[in-house]
């Protein structure tokens, strides 16, 4: 079982792991070992998660939602294939936990007078010095 907070939890049947080569160093183990990790998650279909859970990780999850509304992880950093799988069940953690946090939401607010007033005059400042680059007139060369 796969615990994000008190409310939510992903069992294991709910979990896919898949083994593949990994890319990089390996040694002699590289094209021998799979060590590369692909760990799968059906959220769309889960029922331990609420809907407004699924609609925030379907967005922050990005590429690794699949089109079937599964997130797909892979892991290929270490040369252990058990790291590999504790990494990889990590990040989903993480993942599914800022799902779970709610945005802020936005209040619209206003540009103060004075800043309004300080952004006016540097306009003028500085339209100003651009004026004075022209040709000068009445000056004979």
């Amino acid at each position: 079982m796969l615990r994000i907070n008190d409310q939510i939890s992903i069992e294991e049947w709910e979990l896919v792991e898949s083994f593949t080569r990994s890319q990089g160093p390996g040694g002699q183990n590289v094209n021998k070992v799979e060590t590369a990790v692909e760990l799968r998650f059906e959220a769309e279909r889960s029922p331990n998660l609420p809907e407004p859970v699924k609609r925030r990780l379907r967005r922050l999850a990005g590429r690794r939602w699949t089109q079937d509304g599964a997130v797909v992880i892979l892991a290929q950093e270490t040369r252990s294939q058990a790291r590999n799988r504790e990494l990889a069940r990590q990040r989903l953690a993480e993942l599914i936990h800022n799902a779970t946090l709610t945005p802020k939401r936005r209040v619209p607010t206003r540009p103060t007078l004075g800043s309004q007033r300080r952004r006016l005059k540097a306009k003028a400042v500085r339209g100003e010095v651009k004026a004075l680059r022209g040709k000068v007139e009445g000056a004979d060369d």
